[in-house]
């Protein structure tokens, strides 16, 4: 492995960023320039073909997250420093990809826009969960659109889909899933009974094309 992306692999074990992306499906294969047909077609049945998923909980909205979150997800997964309790055979493939595949799919899905979900959520929930933000998460999570997205320790959960953040966020409480950055898990513990729904809210409400 050249000497940078080794550097970037040995980062993701010591995990920087602890991306909440839970079912990268085959995503080796996901950009169109180097997919065989049948993983991409894989990777579609969880992703769609904008990053965007398909409705599961348990696949997060990765379009128009910074290459930078995105690879050393992968490399996460490919060092084992995140393990795949949920769906291994995404570890099983991420195993596989190489740097040059990590690199190029970052850049695919960097370069979509986050969409516009249209979620339904409750307005109140939502503004209870903007305090929560404000305190806990704001620091290491911004808007996708925020100059410094890539440079914050975490993905931008503003847009993302509020089934994933439960599901993430719940899987985190109860021990299913690994904080791999102990600032993370301190973060996780401060949360209050109820606040689960409302940061889901609150970051479900965001539109990236305004109100």
């Amino acid at each position: 492995m050249p000497t940078a992306k080794r550097e970037m692999s040995d980062l993701a074990k010591n995990s920087r960023h602890p991306i909440p992306i839970a079912c990268l499906l085959v995503l080796a294969a996901c950009h169109p320039a180097a997919a065989a047909p049948a993983i991409l077609e894989a990777c579609k049945s969880c992703h769609a073909e904008d990053g965007a998923g398909v409705g599961k909980a348990i696949v997060p909205v990765i379009a128009g997250m910074p290459a930078v979150h995105i690879e050393e997800a992968l490399y996460a997964y490919k060092d084992g420093a995140r393990q795949c309790l949920e769906e291994p055979v995404m570890c099983d493939t991420a195993v596989l990809l190489t740097d040059e595949n990590i690199a190029d799919l970052a850049a695919h899905y960097a370069a979509i826009p986050r969409p516009s979900l249209g979620q339904n959520v409750d307005d109140a929930l939502a503004a209870l969960g903007e305090p929560v933000h404000r305190k806990l998460c704001a620091r290491c999570h911004v808007p996708p659109d925020d100059p410094d997205v890539a440079d914050v320790l975490g993905p931008p959960l503003h847009g993302q889909r509020a089934d994933y953040l439960r599901y993430a966020l719940e899987s985190y409480l109860s021990g299913t899933r690994e904080n791999l950055l102990d600032e993370m898990k301190e973060k996780i513990s401060l949360l209050d009974e109820g606040d689960v729904e409302a940061l889901a809210s609150y970051y479900g409400s965001y539109r990236p094309d305004g109100p």
